[in-house]
């Protein structure tokens, strides 16, 4: 029987994945290359994460476009293009719409297919993910919200520190792109003034690959590939030569080093806790008069990274992140908190189509990409309207995501300082329209989450700003309507949002990128 039902929730989840890289990755299949408004040639200069200045690690002077080795590079670009073939055409194009969007979509499939809870033992405890041994069940990672976020802010970070490297080399040695030495080599991206050493492509793949396999290490030779295949395909593009790959390979890979070292001692690993943990936070809770968070599972499952709120931040130090948590939420024997227990359950008995539909919309729960993968395809989708440069693109993503995984920081450890129930905890009659998350109620992950985005997308996009509010507004009111938290875990988690968003928005203000 447990076979059977296992085998359910698993087509269930795989239709759920299927349904997000549908509606949040479909999209962007038919893009035409990219074609920034502006090179960013200055953007050498601009303010890094992690790398004290952009040359951290040199690059070796290229050779001239007159040199013997140099012609022989251009003829082995002349003889790719003489043969390609239908699907070599098409790697082309669609590596050519820009890397850091193409390798967000594959980190947000690649989220999705790892949200995956796992399933009890024979014994009623649960297995945990092992990065030691991810090949055993449960894969690693279990890629939840918080896990998540980080992931696409490390990446995202270290691929905009690797491209702000990349351009200081490109002003530095200022060697023209191969189609532009050489008329007979046929482009098949943007023609644009950018110097082409070191290539922007290679150094996008061979930071991000790194990173990837990092955070999904079952996922190595395939993130191999498409690092080849994204490298390979700016060559036969005609955009850049071998010696600007072999130059931008290895300048991306050295600078993933310096953010893994980072990840590697960043208390991440120190999250899931122990049984000691999780036994303090209920005695604590009850020891303060009152009614600690349990899971509503059955059999119990441990709480969902009782520890992250421990984790460094990007955007700022640890002390900012108590800082940053609120005051506590109505005591759970106060009229108040009654009150607000009353209002989820009148939502959830009686549904509207308009509540349904934004409960459903915003769920982003087990084989999605998650709440921050939902902001970053919001954000992808409006960036590509904007003409950036990778640079710019990697930028803005930056700035994203470092607030999106700070924001997980402050609210989980908001999350296990109060421990609060879940609606339908105290009140059993509730029930919940997309199940309940298996972590305290206090804030709202969704509404966090959703305040960072829209602050940091409304600072990049002014004239959207009203509208990512909104967007805001609605992915919080999900949870209310939908019984899985009380209005003060999502009013409140929208400020403390927008809060975390404003370092990002500071961040942004100083980094030169005008």
């Amino acid at each position: 029987m447990k076979k059977i039902l296992h085998t359910i929730l698993f087509i269930s989840l795989a239709i759920s994945f299927s349904q997000c890289k549908k509606e949040i990755n479909g999209r962007t299949d038919e893009l035409s290359p990219l074609n920034p408004a502006s090179t960013d040639l200055q953007a050498g200069t601009w303010k890094t994460v992690l790398l004290t200045r952009p040359d951290t690690f040199s690059v070796a002077i290229p050779a001239a476009t007159n040199s013997a080795n140099y012609l022989a590079e251009l003829n082995e670009i002349k003889g790719y293009q003489s043969n390609l073939t239908a699907e070599q055409n098409d790697q082309i194009k669609y590596w050519a719409a820009g890397g850091v969007l193409r390798w967000n979509e594959l980190m947000r499939e690649l989220v999705a297919k790892y949200n995956l809870p796992p399933y009890q033992n024979a014994d009623g405890t649960y297995p945990i993910p092992s990065s030691a041994n991810p090949f055993a069940y449960p894969l690693f990672p279990f890629a939840n919200p918080p896990y998540a976020a980080r992931a696409y802010a490390y990446i995202a970070a270290a691929q905009y520190d690797a491209l702000v490297a990349c351009w200081h080399y490109k002003k530095l040695y200022n060697r023209p792109a191969p189609f532009m030495v050489d008329a007979t080599i046929k482009t098949q991206v943007s023609q644009s003034a950018l110097p082409s050493y070191p290539s922007e492509a290679a150094v996008l793949a061979g930071v991000t690959s790194e990173m990837m396999k990092l955070f999904f290490p079952t996922e190595i030779a395939n993130i191999q590939m498409k690092a080849e295949a994204h490298e390979r395909s700016a060559l036969m593009s005609g955009a850049a030569t071998r010696s600007d790959i072999v130059a931008g390979e290895a300048l991306g890979r050295q600078i993933a080093n310096v953010f893994i070292a980072k990840a590697k001692v960043d208390n991440a690993g120190k999250a899931v806790g122990t049984s000691t943990d999780w036994s303090a936070l209920e005695n604590n809770t009850r020891a303060k008069g009152e009614i600690p968070w349990i899971s509503l599972e059955s059999p119990k499952r441990p709480p969902m990274l009782p520890l992250y709120g421990k984790v460094t931040p990007f955007l700022f130090d640890t002390a900012t992140v108590t800082a940053l948590r609120p005051g506590p939420p109505p005591s759970t024997s106060s009229d108040q908190m009654k009150k607000e227990t009353e209002e989820v359950y009148n939502y959830v008995k009686n549904p509207t189509k308009e509540n349904n539909r934004i409960v459903l919309f915003w769920a982003d729960g087990v084989g999605t990409c998650t709440p921050p993968g939902h902001w970053n395809a919001i954000a992808a989708e409006d960036f590509i309207k904007k003409n950036y440069s990778e640079v710019r693109w990697a930028r803005n993503m930056a700035l994203l995501n470092m607030a999106l995984m700070d924001a997980a920081i402050v609210c989980w450890n908001t999350k296990y300082y109060y421990f609060n129930p879940r609606p339908a905890q105290l009140d059993p009659r509730i029930k919940t329209l997309t199940g309940t998350p298996n972590f305290p109620a206090y804030i709202s992950g969704h509404s966090t989450f959703s305040g960072a985005a829209a602050a940091v997308l409304g600072y990049m996009i002014p004239e959207r700003a009203s509208a990512y509010s909104a967007m805001a507004e609605e992915a919080s009111k999900s949870r209310l309507v939908g019984g899985i938290h009380y209005r003060a875990d999502c009013e409140v988690g929208l400020k403390v949002g927008a809060s975390v968003g404003a370092y990002a928005v500071n961040r942004g203000k100083g980094d030169g990128c005008q």
